[in-house]
């Protein structure tokens, strides 16, 4: 009896801070939207405890760094203030991370499907990465509102698997937050790291099954390698 075909894998991507070095744009837009409320800019050294959970979340995070918790009704305009500014500016400073367009061109010539699931709105993700003419790249691209649920909820991730075509068993995650190996362990796939994104602790401690120091080192090889190793450690 002939054996099944295995499915290609499948590679799902977080967007900052792992595919797209967004950092400026998103101070700047932070700042611009901060400053309705008369509060001091924040800073690339304060963005790694502020990102990771989406727009509203970072708003209310910068908000109350400087002392400003939010109260009542005032986040919404907050936010219409950050996407507008936002998208009307990209794709501004924002660049693929070196290597990455490289590492793609490879995995898609191998025959892997390559998918996004960040925490970050949808329509700004899909007009960033269409600004940047990487989206033809991808079978699926979800964002924190995509879904009912966002990172590092497995659904999220499962989700994302499931409009790329992907199988779970043959899926594996790269990011560079926790939020990123939370939700590879709670989807029981393997996990990738990356150390130049917007961790606010070294990534090593955040226990991924592998970290890349350059997207160089994103290889065929080193993903089945990764997916046969978690497959018999789930045995074992």
């Amino acid at each position: 009896m002939t054996p099944a075909p295995v499915r290609p894998a499948l590679i799902v991507f977080d967007l900052d801070g792992t595919l797209l070095d967004t950092h400026a744009d998103l101070v700047e837009s932070l700042n611009h939207t901060i400053a309705a409320l008369s509060l001091e800019p924040v800073s690339y050294d304060d963005l790694t405890h502020l990102v990771g959970q989406g727009a509203r979340v970072m708003i209310e995070r910068a908000c109350r760094l400087r002392g400003h918790p939010l109260e009542g009704d005032a986040l919404p305009a907050l936010v219409e203030r950050f996407v507008a500014h936002y998208a009307g500016n990209m794709p501004g400073r924002t660049e693929p991370y070196p290597g990455l367009v490289a590492a793609m061109d490879r995995l898609k010539s191998a025959g892997y499907r390559l998918a996004v699931c960040t925490n970050k709105m949808e329509s700004l993700a899909l007009g960033l990465l269409d600004k940047l003419g990487l989206t033809h790249y991808f079978d699926a691209i979800s964002g924190g509102d995509t879904f009912e649920y966002r990172k590092p909820d497995a659904r999220h991730l499962t989700g994302t698997v499931e409009r790329a075509g992907g199988d779970i068993s043959r899926t594996v995650m790269i990011g560079d937050s926790i939020n990123d190996i939370a939700v590879a362990r709670n989807a029981a796939v393997p996990s990738i790291a990356v150390p130049f994104g917007y961790s606010d602790v070294p990534v090593s401690t955040l226990n991924p099954d592998h970290i890349i120091m350059h997207f160089d080192e994103l290889t065929p090889e080193l993903l089945e390698r990764l997916l046969q190793e978690y497959a018999e450690k789930v045995v074992v």
